[in-house]
């Protein structure tokens, strides 16, 4: 071997150990929007300030998230819904190596246009407005303009299939209204800040980020009080998942992190209902907490 070939099989070697060192160093989330703009950035910059290890956030929504830490494709996952069941009652298969780790609590609230001068809403008229039996404003106590409903596509994203199990008490409910469709969350929330005779149901960890506005349910608003005591009833868990067989340890330390006094305070500082404070709720059909997570 000459010295030159010798210098670059070395040079070589170096830059696989680098590269190695760099991926041992670093951990892989994919997941909801909802929880990413909740609490999970400034959870993985703490974390990162912690011990080093930083902590690679890929969006997607809930099915992926899901989807992706049953695979072992992605360290862990973020998901706003629990797992998809089949009719004979199993783990949707694409789903069910996923173990999901309740770490927090959001709501599912009603967002129309800030200039909207209607400020609540009943469950009963909401689920009108989904059914096509109320279309105009004025039924609410608005002007008399057309209802523009805009709805997420498809029945498996975190928000859409949540709010089809809460509100309707079935995840196959089909809308009967006139309803543009979106793919997204954040198309959901533009169209709703551009809209004046928008309306749309969202997560309120992501919706308060946005120039929108809160519709009371049945004369409740979604304040942070409110969803912590179920005061405000459509509260929904939020979770980390990761593969039943394949979980890292630096996957179980991050989630032990975000079990934490120190993770579970940060979860707080941004406005989202922790496990303490949410200790009165009960999940709806999903996982039961972990130990960890009482």
């Amino acid at each position: 071997m000459n010295i030159g070939h010798y210098r670059r099989v070395l040079v070589a070697f170096a830059v696989c150990v680098i590269s190695t060192a760099s991926m041992a160093s670093e951990l892989s989330w994919t997941g909801c929007g909802i929880t990413k703009k909740a609490f999970l950035k400034e959870l993985a910059a703490a974390y990162e300030a912690k011990v080093g290890i930083k902590v690679k956030l890929t969006g997607g929504g809930a099915t992926k998230g899901i989807r992706a830490a049953s695979a072992g494709t992605s360290d862990l996952g973020g998901t706003c819904r629990h797992w998809l069941k089949e009719v004979n009652g199993d783990v949707h298969p694409q789903e069910k190596d996923a173990e999901l780790v309740q770490v927090a609590w959001d709501a599912l609230v009603v967002i129309v246009h800030p200039d909207n001068p209607v400020d609540g809403i009943s469950l009963e008229n909401l689920k009108k407005v989904f059914n096509g039996e109320v279309t105009k404003w004025s039924e609410l106590g608005g002007s008399d303009r057309p209802i523009g409903l805009i709805a997420r596509e498809g029945k498996s994203s975190g928000v859409g299939y949540m709010f089809r199990q809460m509100v309707f008490s079935d995840p196959e409910y089909t809308i009967k209204a006139r309803a543009l469709k979106v793919k997204s969350t954040k198309p959901l929330e533009k169209k709703v800040e551009k809209v004046k005779t928008a309306i749309a149901v969202d997560g309120i960890s992501s919706a308060k980020k946005r120039k929108v506005k809160f519709l009371s349910l049945d004369g409740v608003s979604p304040s942070k009080e409110n969803i912590a005591s179920g005061t405000y009833s459509l509260y929904r868990p939020l979770y980390l998942a990761y593969n039943k067989s394949k979980v890292t340890e630096k996957a179980k330390e991050f989630i032990e992190f975000a079990l934490s006094p120190e993770g579970q305070a940060i979860i707080s500082e941004q406005g989202t209902v922790n496990l303490a404070e949410g200790k009165a709720l009960k999940p709806m059909g999903g996982p039961q907490l972990s130990a960890a997570s009482r």
